[in-house]
């Protein structure tokens, strides 16, 4: 029979709470969880021998975290008391200097390479640490370098990103988009016609004409995808430049060789003379300068009162819906695709537009409408 423990643990319904929680973990130390479960175990009345076998440790162990559990409390139950032995040999000093040393650059350092790998700096480390006052570096392995840098969750050999907002108008810009996307929300929700056109416009230059050199191969038994030959033959490219009706969701195109100010001008044209009816067309589109040249400039002249221009700001192309357009036209028309001409690159990007016209998708955004009001 198994003996009765001379103190019961006892748990106050937030220690209880954390030691179910760590118990449960997958992440935390393993050693940790088995002490949680030591714990809980034994505020359950179970003994030291079950309580073993459960958490695959010996009596003493199970003892000794109990033990702790009493004397120090719950923390240092789950942890390691400080041991007795020599002190650390690298000091605070030294690890700032390696620190110092990862967050720098390699380049500055007079290497060629732009980040460090974690070879590369434990070598670095290692040749300069005599000179910088630190010799109980020289044989500091690649390990506990890594270690070192954990302290601060530093880690040079990654690289993340990130977009620094270069336009100070970044929100008023962005304002003025969504008000345009609110208008067109009421419209869409009310029974009369404003007699204004909305108009999402953007470009997609680089449309690559690519030809095969051999014949694809169909699908077939034992090889159920389509076979292509790796080699293949430029042809060119080309630019679509497309306006999406934001009322309708019809497309306007224009393929063009290039996306310069005149065709930028031509494709307004094609707007115009589309839209006849209509007593204002509002264009959203990117700063691109085609769209502010003196060229573009001189022909809205000739149009007074026409078209008005509302601008997403810098780095705010995601703010412009005709590119959920151009996304799918990547993923659906020009994935993949291969041409005997650049003529029928041309054609084959009309007649998926003409498709998709067929059966219109009204765009609707939704991020931050909410915030806006007209």
């Amino acid at each position: 029979m198994a003996r009765t423990r001379a103190r019961q643990v006892v748990l106050d319904d937030k220690q209880r709470n954390e030691l179910e929680h760590i118990s449960r973990s997958r992440t935390d130390e393993a050693r940790r969880v088995q002490r949680a479960k030591i714990v809980l175990m034994a505020s359950d009345g179970d003994g030291d021998n079950k309580i073993a076998e459960a958490v695959g440790l010996n009596k003493n162990s199970v003892r000794n975290t109990i033990a702790k559990f009493f004397e120090l409390g719950m923390t240092a139950a789950l942890g390691d008391l400080a041991r007795p032995g020599r002190p650390a040999l690298i000091g605070d000093g030294a690890k700032t200097w390696v620190k110092g040393q990862a967050c720098t650059k390699p380049k500055d350092l007079g290497y060629a390479q732009e980040m460090w790998t974690s070879r590369s700096l434990a070598v670095h480390i290692k040749a300069r640490c005599k000179d910088a006052g630190f010799p109980e570096l020289e044989k500091v392995s690649s390990s506990k370098i890594w270690t070192i840098l954990d302290e601060d969750d530093l880690k040079p050999w990654r690289m993340s990103y990130y977009l620094e907002r270069r336009d100070e108008d970044f929100d008023d810009k962005m304002n003025d988009v969504l008000m345009v996307y609110k208008e067109v929300e009421l419209e869409l929700e009310g029974d009369e016609e404003s007699g204004v056109v909305y108009v999402s416009f953007d470009e997609k230059p680089g449309i690559q004409a690519i030809a095969n050199v051999a014949l694809d191969l169909p699908p077939r038994k034992g090889n159920g995808a389509l076979a292509r030959d790796y080699e293949y033959k430029r042809l060119g490219t080309v630019s679509l430049l497309a306006g999406l009706d934001l009322i309708t969701g019809e497309v306007v195109p224009l393929v063009r060789d290039t996306h310069k100010s005149s065709d930028f001008i031509d494709f307004l044209k094609l707007v115009d003379k589309k839209y006849t009816d209509a007593r204002h067309i509002k264009v959203v589109l990117d700063n691109h300068t085609a769209h502010t040249s003196k060229e573009t400039r001189k022909y809205l002249e000739g149009v007074p009162d026409r078209f008005e221009f509302i601008f997403t700001p810098k780095h705010g192309s995601w703010l412009n819906l005709v590119e959920s357009f151009f996304g799918k036209l990547a993923r659906v028309c020009l994935k993949g695709i291969r041409v005997a001409t650049k003529a029928e690159l041309v054609e084959r990007i009309y007649g998926y537009i003409n498709e998709v016209n067929n059966v219109p998708v009204v765009y609707h955004w939704k991020y931050k409408m909410d915030e806006v009001t007209v």
